[in-house]
């Protein structure tokens, strides 16, 4: 039975044409391979649009996404962001200023990485970084691009652990007369510059010690090239003379000369390459150039009426040798035209009047004289004015030390010296040079009250009144010498003037200070001297004897009415004995 609740309302729908059998187009019917291709179509349109999203993520900026350095994530950045990016990183690594731990069979040396040119180079480790293919996934590490300046560090290196493994024995070839010798190579174990850097720059960044290997070392000429350049260079080179011909004449160069100055030893790779050594050259044939060579003549200071004058240098003419050098070896190496021409050249003086106008050289800046005894005719006082004419006109540049034993050479009878009573071993004895010890007395206060700087001195172990105590110096050829320093801007002239009985040296340049004084303080541990009888005879020079004591000097630098500073001189004197000359 049906009732009306079970009803359901009647709808009616308008009315549509009814299609007839042809009208309507049947659908394909569903099968599960259909279902999947619909599935799939989606799916690919999904990845597709992913990719193409992903693909333009990790192409932004200059910097593929997924890349790292040093631990920073360079991905998207452009190449200045990610170089600002790595040196940021850099300046907070203490690894990257720390010094570096080497270890070389077991020797440590620590170095400092700005001392050995050790660093990263951030503009290749971003084009590095730049060039890498990007990853969508995961991440792309690109190590750091080290730099080291190989040579510096193999210097240092050596330095800091010395000798290690087997030097290499180097090839050489050798003259005996004019025979040459060949001196092969043999390896050795060693470092090898170019490894050494490449496993620092590996290693550097790690955190721990770099272990650098010794690597066999061989020479880069081998045994067989030094037999080779003894059959084609060395035995050559002193079969016969060589000519160099000049519109002056000719200079011979003998097989002598040619094997003195030809050099056939390594460097340190162990290579030969031949060559001749144009100063070796010159001296060994400096008498022959002297037929053909004129010397250049540098300006020098002459003094008139009692002041400097500059007198013009001249040009020399010359051959120029180490210009000839390369021409000489081929010739050495010819059995036939053993001749070379030259020209010669215009050899400018070192040293032009101009250049000695710059120096300032333009006022008396200190003098200073001591008396001797005796008048001219006595052997001492010659010996002091020969000193004297040889001093005068001395030049001294800026920041150059003058040395009297250097300047003067040996004071003996061939330079014109004769015998004087010298101290020798605490006792006057006849000595050649004797008085020149007076001479340098006077040249030390000459240079002390111009300011310049006192290198080396040393007073008398006796004093002597006629010289000022303290600041004073003797002078013994070779073992005491005096020197100063021309501490100054400026070019130091050294005048030299004598008497029947006096001594005096002036310095001219450009005063520095305004004035130089000397202040004493009292003598003190005064000792009375002793007897000493001697033979008889002419060794024998008798004294009256002189006390000993102890005192200070100070040197004071005055500038703008104050004292710049002190310097400060002591020195202590023994008694001279009273000699007597007894019997013989």
């Amino acid at each position: 039975m049906t009732t009306a609740s079970d009803r359901q309302p009647t709808v009616r729908l308008p009315q549509q044409p009814i299609p007839t059998h042809d009208d309507i187009e049947p659908s394909p019917p569903v099968t599960p391979r259909s279902r999947r291709g619909r599935r799939l179509v989606i799916i690919g349109g999904i990845i597709a649009v992913t990719l193409a999203a992903g693909t333009f993520y990790v192409f932004r900026g200059d910097i593929p996404y997924g890349t790292t350095v040093l631990g920073a994530d360079l991905g998207g950045l452009s190449r200045t962001e990610a170089a600002d990016t790595i040196r940021t990183r850099l300046a907070a690594d203490a690894r990257t200023t720390a010094a570096v731990d080497i270890q070389v069979e077991g020797r440590g040396a620590t170095l400092r990485p700005a001392d050995i040119g050790l660093a990263v180079d951030v503009d290749a480790t971003v084009a590095g970084a730049a060039a890498g293919s990007p990853k969508l996934f995961g991440e792309r590490v690109v190590a750091p691009v080290v730099t080291v300046d190989a040579e510096r560090l193999d210097t240092a290196l050596t330095e800091a652990v010395g000798t290690v493994g087997t030097p290499m024995k180097a090839p050489a070839i050798t003259f005996t007369g004019l025979t040459p010798k060949a001196v092969h190579p043999e390896a050795g174990r060693g470092l090898d510059p170019r490894r050494t850097a490449d496993t620092v720059k590996a290693g550097w960044l790690s955190g721990g010690p770099v272990i650098v290997p010794l690597v066999e070392t061989h020479a880069a000429t081998t045994a067989a090239e030094v037999d080779q350049l003894v059959k084609t260079v060395a035995e050559p080179a002193v079969a016969a003379p060589l000519t160099i011909r000049s519109g002056a004449g000719t200079v011979t160069v003998p097989p002598a000369a040619i094997a003195k100055s030809l050099v056939l030893t390594a460097d340190k790779t162990g290579l030969i390459t031949p060559r001749i050594d144009a100063g070796k050259l010159r001296t060994a044939i400096a008498g022959r150039l002297a037929k053909v060579e004129t010397a250049a003549t540098d300006a020098k200071f002459t003094f008139s009426a009692g002041k400097p004058k500059i007198v013009e240098g001249k040009d020399g003419k010359g051959l120029d040798l180490a210009a000839l050098a390369p021409s000489l070896l081929t010739a050495a190496q010819s059995g036939d035209s053993r001749t070379i021409d030259a020209t010669l050249t215009t050899a400018a003086p070192a040293l032009g009047a101009a250049e000695l106008e710059k120096l300032g050289v333009q006022e008396k800046v200190s003098t200073f004289t001591t008396k001797f005894p005796g008048g001219l005719s006595s052997p001492r006082s010659q010996n002091i004015v020969t000193a004297a004419k040889h001093v005068r006109g001395a030049l001294v540049l800026p920041g150059k030390t003058f040395s009297l034993n250097k300047f003067t050479g040996e004071r003996g009878y061939a330079q014109g010296y004769k015998d004087a009573p010298v101290i020798v071993g605490g006792h006057l004895t006849p000595g050649v040079g004797g008085g020149v010890s007076q001479f340098t007395t006077t040249l030390f206060n000459a240079t002390y009250y111009a300011g310049l700087k006192d290198v080396e001195h040393k007073p008398h172990s006796y004093y002597f009144d006629r010289y000022p105590s303290v600041i004073e110096s003797t002078i013994f050829w070779p073992d005491l010498d005096f020197k100063f320093k021309n501490d100054s801007p400026h070019g130091v002239l050294i005048d030299t003037a004598w008497t029947s009985s006096t001594i005096t040296v002036s310095v001219w340049s450009t005063k520095v200070w305004d004035e130089v004084t000397t202040e004493w303080s009292k003598r003190r541990d005064i000792t009375s001297p002793s007897t000493v009888t001697k033979p008889a005879g002419p060794s024998c020079i008798s004294t009256s004897g002189l006390n000993g004591f102890t005192q200070d000097a100070w040197r004071l630098f005055h500038k703008d009415g104050k004292v710049e500073k002190r310097e400060k001189f002591t020195w202590k004197y023994d008694p001279e004995p009273r000699f007597v000359c007894g019997a013989p």
